[in-house]
Parts: structure tokens; sequence; C-alpha cells
């Protein structure tokens, strides 16, 4: 819709109802999907048009490969639930339907900032509390806590890391490219990221740190590159000078505590899951199948007992979707996060510096998709309904800028 035409009073009410779902992520998945499912409709009868992001081709792939393994399934009612769960990939039409201008999307990126920064004072009052807890029953730390880390306003603390690395990203990027604010809103900015960078880094969760850094190495390499030979000292004195469970658990990378880090558990799950799509390679066992068969395919030099951990999911984004509904469509996740990146990032790379709101929010929504690529190798991700929620909205708000940007930079010069 173009920007001057008129808004009616129920456009405005649908871009209040996405972008009310699209925060409420943040707080509540019941929330979020109720105020969807009141901005569709809301939406349809505007006078918005229903548009997609270019990234509509892969994304229709992996929903039709979704439902033709759910119908070849050998239950394919125990599948039901992975269809329900489609109804939030309507986030991301909805989004980019219903705002109209990337200024709406700054403001929503500005809301989960502040969201962000509620949910990591939780978080860090939980550590506070769980710090007390072990002292008083007088057991290891490190043991008692990686077994049930803080999870801010979330049920899981792997949801809270992968939301706190998301929006941590996007704040960066803000800092970096954006247009100068007052000094105060940047010293705001600053407390803002303090709290969710120490929320994050006491979360524990070794494979958002990895893939925060892989997204944050992104932004500084558009930025000022020559700071990333800086990254080694950065770790060695996280190595040096961080707590001591913050030391451990880097250092469980490579020497794991048996009965209480995950590393042995994701090789039992990924050996597993290779077993799998050799069995079903078009189009797997089908949906929440991973789940019910598991045992049925675990290799037969498996320890037994089997490490602990949770054996639901495969704890890789891309082979359980390959497992699950078969190689095409976990071919088509990585067709759409590929795609996704490539177009964010050559679209920031295009614009002049003086565009700085277009460029923080290309970059940024650019290093949100490396960061989830990258955790996907560790974590079945995008199988967690408040990251793949709030990730739509990031694409929707970035594709955003992409149209924004392409207007910008074909529209003709002025004598």
């Amino acid at each position: 819709m173009p920007e001057t035409e008129p808004v009616s009073r129920l456009d405005r009410a649908a871009f209040y109802l996405a972008f009310a779902a699209s925060l409420a992520v943040l707080f509540s998945i019941a929330a979020s999907q109720l105020l969807l499912a009141l901005a569709f409709p809301v939406l349809l009868f505007s006078r918005a048009r229903l548009r997609l992001p270019r990234i509509w081709l892969p994304l229709a792939v992996f929903i039709a490969g979704t439902l033709i393994s759910l119908a070849t399934s050998e239950d394919p009612t125990a599948g039901l639930p992975q269809l329900r769960k489609l109804f939030v990939f309507l986030l991301l039409p909805v989004v980019f339907s219903a705002f109209r201008h990337t200024s709406e999307a700054a403001r929503l990126l500005q809301a989960w900032f502040g969201a962000a920064a509620l949910s990591a004072l939780v978080g860090l009052g939980q550590f506070a509390g769980k710090l007390a807890e072990a002292r008083r029953l007088r057991v290891g730390f490190y043991d008692y806590y990686v077994s049930e880390r803080i999870s801010g306003f979330m049920s899981h603390w792997m949801t809270f890391a992968g939301e706190l690395m998301i929006v941590g990203l996007l704040l960066a990027s803000w800092w970096l490219f954006a247009p100068r604010p007052r000094p105060w809103v940047r010293w705001l900015a600053a407390v803002v990221a303090a709290l969710m960078a120490a929320a994050l880094l006491l979360n524990m969760t070794r494979s958002v740190w990895l893939a925060t850094a892989v997204g944050g190495c992104y932004l500084v390499w558009f930025w000022k590159r020559r700071l990333l030979i800086a990254l080694p000292l950065l770790l060695a004195g996280l190595l040096w000078l961080g707590p001591e469970p913050v030391r451990a658990r880097l250092v469980s990378l490579v020497r794991p505590k048996p009965e209480v880090d995950s590393n042995l558990h994701r090789l039992v799950c990924w050996r597993t899951g290779w077993r799998m799509i050799q069995a079903h390679p078009w189009l797997g066992l089908g949906p929440e199948m991973v789940r019910l068969r598991f045992q049925d395919y675990l290799p037969p030099d498996a320890p037994q007992p089997l490490p602990t951990g949770w054996y639901g999911h495969l704890h890789n984004t891309y082979l359980h979707y390959a497992a699950e509904r078969g190689v095409p469509t976990a071919l088509a996740v990585l067709w759409l996060l590929a795609q996704a990146f490539f177009e964010l990032a050559g679209a920031a790379r295009r614009l002049p510096k003086a565009c700085g709101e277009l460029r923080f929010l290309l970059h940024g929504s650019a290093a949100v998709v490396l960061a989830v690529a990258v955790s996907g190798l560790f974590e079945h991700n995008l199988g967690d309904s408040e990251v793949l929620m709030l990730f739509l909205a990031v694409l929707a708000c970035g594709y955003l800028a992409v149209r924004q940007s392409c207007a910008l930079l074909t529209r003709p010069r002025t004598e």
C-alpha cells in the first residue's frame, strides 16, 4: 500500500494486532498466537494487500513437504500438532503486510529491546535464587544449575537464550549502524545491552553463545573489521576472569562432564537421526515420528543406559527435518535461510551509510538469520514456537527494509 494512501481504522487495527503479536512472543506464546489469530482476519478485511516476502517459494516447498510427509506417515494423527503449528507462519505475511514503513519496524525493535531487558532482569533474579539454593543445599553449583537454568519469562532456558540472541543482535546492529540518537538514549541502550549480555552469559547455552558470536562477527565485519582481531583476547579474558561456572561451561566444549554436559547425548541423537535419514530419505518418518520411533533407530553400539538428555528431537534442525519430513524439506529450510541472508546482507551493502535506519534493520536481520542457522546445527531451534515466531517477525521487518531500499535505489535522481 503506498505511503500516500489513506489509512483506515482496519489498517491501523491490523498493524496494532501484528505489532502486539510480535511483541507478546517475548512474554507468552498463547497471547502471541491469540493476537495473530485476530490480526489475520482483520488484515484480510482491511485495505492492505496481503504480501509475501521473496522467500515465499522455499517456505512453500517446506510447507508442502510437511503436508506430504504427514500424509504418508505411518501414524498421521500423531503429527497433527505439527500441522497446527504451521499456523504460526502466518506471522510472516501478517507483519510484512500490516507494517507500511521501516519506522514502524524500528518501533517494534525498540519494544523488543525493552521487553528483553525485563526478561533479562527476571533471569538474573532467577540466577541469584538458584545460586542461593545451591549454597543452602550444599551442592556443587555447576552440576545443580546446568540441568535447570534461568529462563526469564519463558518455560525453558533454550527458548530464553534463543530470544536473547535474536534481540541482542538487533540491538547491537542498532548501536553500530543506526543514526546517532540523543546521549541519554545511548546510555539507556548500553544498560539494556549489559542486562541482556549478562543474562545470555549466565544462561550458559553454548550453541547460542557460538551463534551470537558468529552473528556479532558479521556485524563488526561491516562496521570496523579490524576490531575482530580482539576476539581471541575477549575469549581469553572470559576464560581467565569470567565466573567459575561460565569458565567450566566453556571448557565443557572440549572436556565435558559425562553426566552433566550434553556432548555425548547429542552425538547419540545425530547418529540415530542419520540412520533414520538413510532408511527414509525422501519423505522422512513423518511429523512427530522421530520422537516416537527414536529407540527403533538407535545405533547398535549406543551407550546403555543412554546419556542424560532429551530425546524428543535430534538437536539439529537440519537433521531433524530430514529425518522427520525428508531431505528435500530439510533442503528447503537451508534454501530459505541462505536466500534470506544473502538478500538482506546484499541490500545492506548496496545502501549508502547515510541510510542508517535501513542499514541497521538489514544488517541486524542478516545477523539474526546467520545466528539462527548456526545455532540450528546444535539445537532444533526452529521447532521452538517462540523462537520461530520471533524469527519470522524479524524476517518480515528485514524484508520490509529490503523493499524500501530497492525503492530508494531505483528512485530517479532529481537535478
